[in-house]
């Protein structure tokens, strides 16, 4: 297994100077000496103690997932500000989902769409403001408010009766562990592929279990260190017109149905 990288001391640093605490006034609010500050910052202090880095975590109000696994030089000054906000969700060992969003003049949130040539590059700009604001733009009458709103295209015949090249509309989910069983949703993926489009459940053990709505496509499962963003269907929007399923797909159904009983 590869070793996890920890990053304590380099964002202990950190967080201090963002709160422009010298080393002296943080070893005050925490009842520690400053050369105990100065050795965890050092990283002279091999084993810090479970309590330092609870100490630090309530200080700071951030997870201590986040101030171990996360290197936070690495984040834009809208994640830390977020972060420093109480808004780390950091989630099930997989890393810290802050969204980056864009706002018109009038500073309402916009509603992005990540078009096929833009898909193998959000994987690595989803979190970069400047990436997101280069994406199209356009507003969706009769979406509720106060939610995020992104659009995707999606391909493959995994969701008919869902047609490829159609346009998925979803509402991003903070919080995976609330998703609801077998909801349809847009997952950005960190592996090969950019995204999926699939029915969703959320296993109790942290696993997320995947399904077509096409059953010749096999359900298969994912672990939350795979997936990097999670926006449920909100619309869809498309250029071809629902077929009625015919007589032939009505006893393929069927038989398939039987199979499964039978199996």
């Amino acid at each position: 297994m590869e070793k996890q990288k920890i990053f304590f001391k380099e964002n202990l640093k950190l967080l201090r100077e963002r709160k422009q605490y010298s080393q002296e006034t943080l070893a005050g609010k925490l009842g520690y000496t400053r050369a105990k500050i100065a050795a965890l910052e050092s990283g002279h202090t091999k084993s810090p103690q479970p309590e330092d880095y609870l100490a630090l975590s309530l200080l700071f109000k951030i997870s201590m997932d986040s101030l171990l696994k996360v290197n936070l030089a690495r984040l834009s000054e809208l994640q830390l500000r977020d972060l420093e906000a109480g808004n780390d969700v950091y989630m099930t060992g997989s890393k810290v989902r802050v969204l980056a969003i864009s706002v018109d003049k009038e500073n309402k949130e916009n509603s992005e769409f990540v078009p096929i040539k833009a898909k193998a590059g959000y994987r690595d700009g989803y979190a970069n403001p400047e990436y997101i604001a280069a994406l199209p733009k356009f507003n969706i009458p009769g979406l509720p408010a106060h939610a995020s709103y992104r659009t995707f295209p999606i391909t493959g015949n995994s969701m008919l009766p869902i047609t490829p090249g159609s346009l998925v509309t979803g509402k991003y989910i903070e919080n995976w562990q609330a998703i609801k069983p077998d909801t349809p949703c847009i997952l950005i993926l960190n592996g090969e592929a950019d995204f999926v489009f699939k029915m969703v459940t959320v296993h109790k053990d942290g696993t997320f279990l995947l399904r077509s709505l096409n059953k010749e496509f096999q359900p298969y499962t994912l672990s939350a260190g795979e997936i990097l963003e999670i926006w449920a269907f909100s619309m869809y929007h498309s250029k071809d017109f629902p077929q009625a399923m015919t007589d032939l797909e009505e006893i393929k159904e069927m038989l398939v149905a039987m199979s499964q009983r039978l199996s």
